[in-house]
């Protein structure tokens, strides 16, 4: 920790206040301000820049620019890479620290950073360590183990990741049954194929796809969870045994392209995988579908306000902006308005780098969720929808809404909900 070198003998003790996280009385402050001296202690700075992936910490020179960006600071988790490096100049062990699992590993500091601090790869590197040596938040290492015992990270049955399919009204086709090439090879993910109300944008998504004559087909079974999310959350080696047997399932069959639900898939799959020897075309399902809506022939007009999300790992780790936006304005009846933080500045739901499974601990570290900041922030705009892409947000922004108290003045809808509803 830093210490103070003072004549402690002479402090009188005043009304506290705090200067760089010490606390001093006023007096003190007053008589001794040109004679306070810190003693760094760096130990603990030079061990995290020590980690392979970790080394940018280092480079911080405390400009201060990602702090009112850093979405985790917004909401009072007194965040951002600034302050995790002063923390660590005073010899706050990291690995002892909340502040390790608070990071939704958003990129936003790094969009602003002239020193390119990389928490994308700071944090995961660092958690890494911690995730060896056993200091991981008791909801994230639940999620761990659900995702090692039953591919996926909510706990459900492998063998009920495809049982969606026997919800839509059309033919979803099965990669292992059909046993033939196919255009695009449809990579579902966890979410959309388990949760409730992920579950409606993945049925919508069916329909649009069968509607505009798309040859397709999903892995159903052979697929397990990208793991993008466990990795960028210190497991490491779940994520490479996964990308592993998902690489070696996809080569089994011949496609021209992936098609995601989850940019946090898209991201695994187009960034990573590459890594372990498994290179493809990758496009989130938003981007693929933009070119298509001119064939759509819509059938009811929609007459709704809406805002749009733009998600983290869409938007700022993957550089689409346009296509949800071009999906979204081809709505008939819709109206379109901008929420004050968008495209490369949006705000983040929360629910990145791990952030899925520690609201919980979350809690305990900031005055609000990010979720609820977000939803605040749309229902200012005046909309009916708040329209988002990612399967993370549909279930986070909608507990947001009813934690907040905006039940009956904004719901929440997936892009691909509405097409299929304009398309009657």
């Amino acid at each position: 920790m830093a210490r103070l070198n003072v004549e402690k003998d002479r402090i009188i003790e005043k009304e506290k206040v705090v200067v760089d996280g010490i606390e001093l009385s006023r007096e003190w402050n007053r008589m001794f301000e040109q004679r306070v001296i810190f003693d760094y202690d760096t130990s603990m700075l030079d061990k995290v820049t020590s980690i392979p992936g970790a080394e940018s910490m280092g480079w911080c020179y405390q400009c201060g620019q990602c702090v009112p960006v850093c979405p985790v600071d917004t909401v009072g988790g007194e965040y951002g890479p600034r302050k995790i490096y002063r923390n660590l100049q005073y010899g706050i062990d990291l690995f002892e620290s909340p502040d390790l699992w608070k990071c939704t590993t958003c990129m936003n500091c790094l969009r602003v950073c002239p020193k390119d601090v990389n928490m994308i790869d700071i944090m995961p590197a660092v958690r890494a360590e911690a995730v060896m040596e056993g200091q991981v938040p008791d909801e994230l290492q639940e999620a761990f183990e659900n995702t090692f015992e039953y591919g996926n990270p909510l706990g459900e049955s492998p063998r009920k990741r495809a049982d969606w399919t026997k919800e839509v009204s059309v033919e979803v086709p099965i990669m292992k049954e059909i046993n033939r090439p196919v255009d695009v090879l449809w990579f579902v993910e966890c979410y959309p194929a388990y949760h409730h109300r992920s579950k409606d944008a993945t049925k919508a998504l069916a329909e649009i796809l069968v509607r505009l004559g798309v040859d397709f087909g999903i892995l159903g079974v052979e697929e397990k969870c990208s793991c993008d999310s466990q990795r960028l959350a210190g497991e490491v080696g779940l994520f490479e045994e996964f990308a592993e047997h998902n690489i070696k399932t996809l080569k089994k069959y011949k496609f021209n392209k992936i098609l995601t639900t989850d940019p946090h898939a898209l991201n695994a799959l187009r960034k990573e995988y590459p890594k372990y020897g498994g290179e493809f075309e990758v496009v989130h399902y938003t981007t693929f579908l933009a070119p298509l809506i001119d064939k759509i022939e819509w059938k009811k007009t929609l007459n709704y306000k809406v805002t749009f999300h733009d998600p983290c790992y869409l938007g700022r780790h993957n550089g689409e902006y346009d296509a949800p936006r071009k999906l979204i304005e081809a709505l008939p009846g819709v109206e379109f308005v901008e929420m004050g933080r968008c495209r490369e500045q949006s705000y983040c739901c929360g629910g990145g780098g791990g952030g899925m499974w520690l609201d919980g601990f979350m809690a305990d570290h900031i005055k609000e969720r990010l979720s609820e900041n977000r939803i605040k922030e749309a229902v200012a705009t005046g909309a009916d929808v708040l329209v988002v892409c990612c399967p993370y947000e549909v279930s986070r922004f909608e507990d947001a809404v009813k934690s907040t108290g905006n039940e009956g003045k904004i719901i929440v809808r997936d892009i691909a909900e509405l097409i299929k509803e304009a398309m009657g």
